[in-house]
């Protein structure tokens, strides 16, 4: 299933980044294009679960939190071994099966994914943030509009009983609020230590550390530029645009002497 969509251990990226054109109204590259008709002839089954959520929204988080909700009590060795992003293949539909969508705030989403396409062969040249930022606030980014995302997920979740529809700073506010509801909505009866194993395996530092979870097996990331995982914090975005216009305060100031 993985590679209908994506394959991250392909280089073919490393040296030539791809080049961002509309398709189907929705800014995409050929990494995901590519493989379009097995996307839509793809039967999702009625127990798959579906995480969805545009990119660098915490898609990485709560994946693993459901691995482990779902397959923690199988050992260490699952942990240690196998990449994510093989426990949890990327796909694009999701016919009856249960949906668990994540959505984060503009700012923040924007100031991680500039980093993540920094640091990523695969994505297109982000340019300065300016550009970026320009660029992200007109949807011209891989995957679209933030706005149209999120909320095109969020209409969806009024007609489909089988969806549940998440925060990322309610999950870094309320962890053990949010992960309650998402057990109830998947029904799932952890019991107190194994959600306190979770809850240790998914803290951000020890993602960070985990080669199964940093993405730091994948050639084209590179993990010098920007790592993978940088804060998992909210906010982030006011200490990094501050700086950002502070920086264009100097040079207007310079340019006017």
């Amino acid at each position: 299933m993985f590679g209908i969509m994506y394959d991250f251990r392909s280089t073919s990226h490393v040296l030539h980044r791809p080049q961002l054109f509309d398709f189907h109204g929705v800014s995409m590259t050929n990494a995901f294009t590519d493989n379009w008709d097995n996307v839509q002839n793809f039967k999702a089954r009625p127990d798959d679960i579906l995480i969805a959520t545009y990119p660098k929204a915490g898609t990485t988080w709560v994946s693993y939190i459901i691995d482990l909700l779902y397959f923690g009590h199988m050992g260490p060795d699952r942990q240690t071994s196998i990449p994510l992003y093989d426990r949890v293949p990327f796909l694009e539909l999701y016919g009856k099966s249960c949906v668990v969508y994540v959505a984060r705030n503009a700012k923040d989403n924007a100031v991680s994914y500039f980093h993540f396409e920094r640091m990523n062969g695969g994505m297109p040249e982000p340019g300065d943030w300016s550009t970026f930022l320009q660029d992200f606030m007109a949807g011209k980014k891989v995957f679209g509009s933030w706005y149209d995302h999120v909320n095109g997920w969020w209409e969806k979740k009024q007609t489909h009983s089988n969806f549940h529809y998440m925060f990322y700073e309610d999950l870094i506010e309320d962890y053990e609020k949010e992960i309650d509801r998402l057990c109830s909505f998947l029904g799932l009866s952890p019991s107190v230590e194994e959600k306190e194993r979770v809850r240790a395996s998914v803290t951000f530092d020890s993602m960070k550390q985990n080669k199964m979870t940093n993405y730091s097996t994948v050639p084209v990331m590179n993990q010098e530029v920007s790592p993978f995982m940088r804060k998992g914090t909210t906010s982030c975005w006011a200490t990094f645009v501050s700086q950002y216009f502070q920086s264009c305060r100097r040079v207007y100031k310079e340019k006017k002497l």
